[in-house]
This record gives structure tokens, sequence and C-alpha cells, in this order.
């Protein structure tokens, strides 16, 4: 009896030990670490991987996560230079690069973060104007995450981003703010129905200038046209005189040749050369001089006649 009583007891410590052993393995995750403590005060920082601690005398203080984490705080009041009261929440992104600092270094490490980004915002906001703070938000989160890295570097801490979600101004700025901006879109509308309108006028414009050039041009060529066949007519009716009076030359010509040729005298050619002479005249002239040459040949005939006579 006595040793079966042993027997459990000594299962039972065995059962206790292996317990113990098993609580001593700790296995620690990806991105993750374990701040691990000897009697209260700091040993280690295990990181990803198989660890075993003393019994009893070690324990794991605190499980850090490594990863980026964002924390979103509620809005908070601000100031602008100009005296606008405003509300303006921010989202960072921070992460523990130093879990011994992150478990030591402050208490809250949240709530310190949102403290010390509300005094930040303040900070800054109250070195600007509402136009700038609405404005300016690039510039905003560029000085606050700055800022707040600093001020998180000795509590393992890294901030990486900080954005502003969220400005609030107060609703009688934004009543002024939406009339502002419904004259400005106002004032857009009439400067480009303006400027279409001077586009559409001046279009017409070079429009009509066009069609007047056209006109202009077509009236040039049709008065060189007319005056080519104005020029084209003369010298056609001229080149028809002087067809008609080579051709009455030439018959006087050839009436002169048929004389030659057929034996006539020389009265008898004076008599064609003074008919010559009176169709010439047409009948219209009242003087005709007459050469020297057919005068003397005209005197010659009367005198023989006058002698036949007798």
């Amino acid at each position: 009896m006595g040793g079966m009583i042993v027997l459990m007891a000594l299962a039972v410590v065995v059962v206790i030990g292996l317990l113990l052993l098993i609580s001593c393995i700790k296995i620690v995750p990806q991105a993750k670490a374990m701040v691990v403590e000897r009697l209260g005060a700091y040993q280690a920082t295990w990181s990803t991987g198989l660890h075993f601690k003393m019994p009893i005398v070690d324990r794991v203080a605190r499980k850090v996560d490594l990863k980026e984490q964002v924390v979103d705080f509620a809005p908070q009041p601000v100031i602008t230079k100009d005296n606008v009261t405003m509300r303006i929440d921010t989202v960072v992104f921070y992460q523990i690069t130093d879990p011994k600092m992150f478990c030591y270094g402050v208490a809250n490490p949240i709530m310190a973060i949102e403290n010390l980004t509300a005094t930040t915002l303040r900070n800054i906001i109250g070195d600007l104007e509402l136009d700038q703070t609405l404005t300016s938000r690039e510039t905003i989160n560029t000085k606050m995450r700055a800022s707040l890295d600093v001020a998180t570097d000795p509590w393992g801490i890294k901030v990486n981003r900080v954005e502003l979600k969220n400005i609030i101004p107060p609703a009688a700025i934004q009543d002024a703010m939406e009339k502002q901006m419904k004259a400005e879109r106002e004032r857009r509308e009439a400067i480009l129905r303006a400027e279409g309108e001077k586009k559409s006028t001046i279009l017409v414009a070079e429009g009509n200038k066009e069609s007047a050039i056209l006109d202009a041009e077509a009236e040039k060529q049709a008065a060189i046209l007319r005056a080519e066949a104005q020029k084209e007519a003369k010298i056609r009716e001229a080149e028809g005189e002087a067809e008609a009076i080579l051709k009455v030359q030439q018959a006087n010509a050839d009436g002169i040749r048929f004389l030659k040729e057929a034996g006539a005298d020389e009265a008898v050619l004076t008599i064609k050369s003074l008919e010559a002479f009176e169709r010439a005249a047409d009948g219209k002239a009242t003087k005709i001089i007459i050469p020297s040459e057919i005068q003397g040949l005209a005197g010659l005939v009367k005198s023989a006649k006058e002698i036949i006579n007798e």
C-alpha cells in the first residue's frame, strides 16, 4: 500500500515536471518578439524561433507585435492663426523597432502617441491661417511625422506616416466656403461663355473677310476675262478689215494686170485709174486729189479729142 502511494506521488511529480518543462519551451512566431525578465529584471528579447526559459525564475514580461500598425485618433479641436476653431482627426502609422524600449520607455504608448499627436497638431496649425490649413495637408503631414518620429524614438517606436483624415471647419465657415465656390464656378462659367462668344465673333469676321476676298478675286477674274474678250474682238475686227483691204488691193492688182495683158493703151489705163479713184471716194468725198501723172495723161487725152473733132 505504501509502495502504491509512493508510485503515485512519483507519477504526479513526473507529470508536474513535464508540464513545467513544456511551459518553459516557447516558440516566437514571425513578426513577433518576447521580452523576458529574470527575477523581475530585464533578461533578453526573444526573436522568431524556439526558446527555452528557466523555470520559475524567468517569465515573459510582454509579447510585442513588430508589424506596422495603424491607430485612428478622434478629432481634436485646434485654433488657426486667424482664430478659427476647427476639428481635425489624424491617422498615425507606426512600428515598434525596439521591444525593450517599448516595454520600459513609456507606460501607455498609444495614449502617449495620441496626446503627442494632439499637441504637435495644435502647434503646427497655430502657425497657419485657415486657407493655408485647407491647402497644406502634405506640409502638415510631413511636419507632424518628423516631430512624432523624434519624440517616439526613445520609446522604441518609429512613426512611418501621419495623415490628416478630416478637417472640419465651423458650420458658418463651411457655408461661406460653399458660397465662395458657387460664385467662383459662376465666374468661370461667365468667362467661358464670353470666350466662346469672342471666338464665334472672330470666326464669323474671318469668314466674312474670306468671302469678301473670294468675291473680289472673282470680280477681278471676270474683269480680266471681259478685257481679254474685248481685246480679242478688236483684234479680229482689225484682222477682218485688213483682210478686206488686202482683197480689194488684190482685185485692183488683178484688174490692172488683166488690162496690161489685154494690151490696153495709156488712155484706158488712165480712165480705169480715175474710175478706181471714183470708187474710192464712194460718193462721200467732196474733193479727190489726183496724182500729177494721171492729170497729164488726162490732158493729153483731151487735146487728142479736140484735134480729132477739128
